[in-house]
């Protein structure tokens, strides 16, 4: 019996993955169909009990394109103006200094376009066409480009130019572009901390794929000497230092400057303190540091829920390959729709045929239907910057090899991370929300809560609650001061990370999973119940009412029960809607949220469409009337 229940996992898991890719597309619509100006997402979604708002969801699904937002930004319209970005960049015309403001309003529209910076392909129209330029054309360009730059407080690099000549010359020749082109990073001088352009990166992988290794490497600048040098300094616990393995969840900042370099100590081996990064930076990445091994799941699933990473950033080590937890995690960061790099590391003390099959795998898993990845491996700078620019598809999966002894195309991993285009969706104009995910207490200071801003905007002074606690309740503070990437802020905003110093809080009154919300004269409502569209990924039996799993949504985790299904059971590759129940406590939900429940390892993933649950109008009718006509029998 046992074999026959094996053999049906194994089948209906292949199905379960075939599903993954489509529903995650299908949640990003959903959420999408919330954020769309002038439409009143959420009532639409939260009335899906009955059926005609479901299908007026449906058909707004498929008129609204996120994706088409881009244009309008961009101010295509026939009235802005008429000139040439060819005579824009060429002093040809008489009126050249005239025509330099023109310019200027152009870079600084990229630059707001792109959250404080931008890459100019210098000497291609927008509709990718060559604009012919010789070398003496293209220098007239450039030194017109860095002085609009200048003039909107930016700093230019190149990073990879064509028929220029130089140290930045692309190692490919192209017989039919005779043009001179490049590629141009412009990024703005922030005026405050709150200016620096933040990304966040979750690191994940199976345990000893070398990720706190990679982490050491990558922040302080030295190389690793195999034996864990690199690693320790960012380990959190005794335990930790003495196993080699992580089992918290750790943060490490990487900061880069204006012109595109690594913000680093002069001293050899010196480290920076994250003030001096923060201070020094006009771009910094965030990096999540998660557990590999399969004890801490739990860790590693809130900590890649609750950071809202912009990336997902997957370690796969050489010699052992895409083993244990790499696929749950790689199937998490899928479900999320969060953009998946690889980094294959320890190349120098693998075998070339081993390396080969580890390739060969990774590859097959990547293509499979449910990842529907195009891998790209990077070999060199010119396909590191390529592949950078387009990584707003979602579609490409750019992988590095990379040895943390030899030091190995680590460059090529600093040259990505530094031209890496913002991703994420946040909305600043909305009414403020902060998750938090960590909680500390501070000597002089109290309880300091940390988390990420979901929407809004919030100053150091305000009126706030924090809540539910057990009984639903939420509290009222005032926030002290505000903290980023530890340098004070007078101000924080949507997207961004951050801390919280709270008045009047004792630590045990605070856990993770509560937010923040400003004080409003109706107290927030909470809800033990609510219902939600999911997709099974792995079960090895149906799923029918009264199933409890453990339940996570943004930084809430807590175990859950299944009160109620729209039919009369679920299996592997299904979707359902589903009613839930917190065993617990109530918890503060929004409809759109993404959700992630398991029991051991992942079972299925979905989207809140609605708060609250109405015993009286089931999920399955037909099943509730049959339910009634058995009682009135018996």
């Amino acid at each position: 019996m046992t074999v026959g229940v094996q053999k049906q996992t194994l089948h209906e898991r292949r199905k379960g993955e075939s599903a993954l890719s489509e529903f995650a597309d299908y949640v990003e619509k959903q959420q999408s169909l919330l954020r769309a100006p002038g439409q009143n997402g959420p009532a639409v979604a939260s009335s899906s009990k009955t059926g005609a708002p479901k299908k007026k969801a449906e058909v707004n699904i498929i008129e609204y394109h996120a994706e088409l937002d881009m244009i309008d930004s961009l101010e295509l319209a026939d009235t802005t103006s008429n000139i040439r970005l060819k005579e824009l960049l060429l002093q040809e015309s008489i009126e050249d200094e005239e025509t330099l403001p023109q310019l200027v309003d152009v870079v600084r529209a990229r630059i707001n376009e792109g959250h404080g910076e931008t890459l100019f392909d210098l000497g291609l129209e927008d509709n990718g066409e060559s604009m012919a330029f010789s070398k003496e054309q293209w220098d007239v360009a450039l030194d017109r480009i860095r002085r609009a730059a200048t003039a909107v407080e930016a700093d230019c690099r190149i990073l990879i130019t064509r028929n220029v000549g130089g140290s930045v010359e692309a190692e490919t020749v192209n017989e039919k572009e005779k043009g001179a082109s490049g590629k141009i990073l412009v990024r703005q001088k922030p005026q405050t901390v709150d200016d620096v352009i933040e990304t966040r990166i979750a690191v994940v992988g199976n345990v000893d794929a070398g990720k706190s290794t990679m982490l050491g490497v990558l922040v302080k600048g030295g190389l690793d000497d195999g034996r864990g040098k690199a690693r320790v300094n960012l380990f959190r616990h005794k335990h930790e230092v003495e196993s080699g393995r992580t089992s918290s969840v750790g943060m490490e900042i990487m900061g880069f400057d204006t012109h595109g370099e690594v913000v680093a100590s002069n001293v050899p081996g010196r480290k920076l303190s994250w003030e001096e990064i923060g201070n020094r930076s006009a771009k910094v990445i965030s990096f999540t540091d998660l557990a590999g091994h399969e004890r801490y799941l739990r860790t590693t699933v809130f900590g890649l829920l609750s950071s809202s990473p912009n990336y997902c950033l997957l370690m796969v080590a050489a010699n052992n390959g895409l083993i244990g937890m790499s696929k749950e995690h790689l199937g998490i960061a899928l479900a999320l729709n969060v953009p998946v790099m690889v980094v294959i590391t320890k190349i120098d003390i693998c075998p070339p045929q081993i390396l080969e099959q580890t390739i060969k795998q990774l590859t097959g898993i990547l293509k499979s239907p449910g990842a529907r990845k195009i891998p790209i491996y990077i070999k060199n700078r010119e396909e590191c910057i390529n592949t950078a620019t387009q990584f707003v598809s979602q579609r490409i999966c750019p992988i590095f090899q990379v040895s943390n002894v030899t030091g190995e195309s680590l460059d090529l991993v600093r040259t990505f991370l530094n031209i890496l285009p913002h991703h994420g969706h946040y909305d600043a104009q909305g009414p403020f929300e902060f998750h938090v995910n960590d909680i500390f207490s501070v000597p002089f200071v109290g309880t300091v809560v940390s988390g990420v801003v979901k929407s809004g905007l919030i100053h150091a002074g305000d009126a706030v609650l924090i809540g539910p606690d057990s009984l639903g309740q939420f509290t009222q503070t005032i926030i002290r001061s505000i903290e980023r990437k530890r340098i004070p802020v007078p101000v924080c905003s949507a997207g961004q990370s951050a801390s919280f110093a709270l008045k009047r809080i004792r630590r045990k009154e605070v856990r993770k999973g509560m937010v923040v919300l400003p004080k409003l004269d109706t107290p927030p409502k909470v809800h033990r119940d609510f219902v939600a569209e999911v997709l099974i990924l792995s079960h090895a039996t149906t799923i029918r009412t009264k199933y409890q799993a453990m339940l996570h949504v943004g930084p809430v985790s807590q175990t859950c029960a299944i009160i109620d299904i729209d039919r009369a059971f679920v299996r592997t590759g299904d979707r359902a809607t589903v009613a839930f129940r917190f065993v617990q406590r109530p918890e503060y939900l929004t409809v759109g949220d993404r959700l992630l429940f398991r029991e051991g390892k992942t079972k299925g993933l979905g989207i809140v469409k609605s708060v609250g649950y109405d015993p009286s109008h089931p999920l399955n009718p037909d099943a509730a009337k049959e339910g009634d006509e058995a009682d009135g029998k018996g």
